[in-house]
Formats: structure tokens, sequence, C-alpha cells
């Protein structure tokens, strides 16, 4: 009996993905709480209503975007533990019927 590893392989990829997301989420949040926002050498003049932000400002990745991509990454580790765990529950049928 030839059985595909397809399911299962699916689930864990995915699991692997979800992961890697919920790291490089995780990372950017440590490090967007770890830099603090610097001060301006200069005020800008008060003609100016927003300043431009600076360099260092539009490096940092946005918090909101690394909670809603930390969010994905939880939910497609889910989904792919659900996958494997399907896979599994049709493998252990299949090995029922079959004995």
């Amino acid at each position: 009996m030839n059985i595909s590893g397809s399911a299962f392989n699916s689930g864990i990829s995915t699991i692997q993905s979800g992961q890697r997301r919920v790291d490089q989420a995780a990372g950017n949040i440590a490090s967007n709480a770890v830099t603090q926002p610097q001060q301006p050498n200069s005020t800008p003049p008060a003609n100016q209503v927003n300043p431009a932000p600076s360099s260092a400002e539009q490096s940092r990745p946005d918090l909101a975007e690394s909670l809603v991509a930390l969010r994905q990454g939880q939910n497609e580790a889910q989904a792919g533990a659900k996958v494997l765990k399907t896979a599994d529950e049709v493998l252990g049928t299949l090995i029922d019927t079959k004995a």
C-alpha cells in the first residue's frame, strides 16, 4: 500500500512557514520596543505642521504591521497543525480499515 506523504509534508511546511513569520514579527516588535525615538537636534520651523520623519523612524518596522504578521503566523501554524492532525487521523483510519 503506497501512501503519499503530501498532506504530512504540506502540514509540516505550513507550520514551519508560520513559525518563520512569527519569529520575524517578534524580532520586529522587539526591535521597535528597544529603539527609543530619537529627539531631533533642531526644532522644526513654526510653519511646518508635520515634520518629515527621520531616517531612523523610516527604517523601523511599523508596530501594527508586525502585530498583524504575528497573528498571521500564529494562524498559519495552527492551520498547518490541523492539516497534520487530519492527515494523521485519515492514515489511522486507513490502517484500521486495512487490518
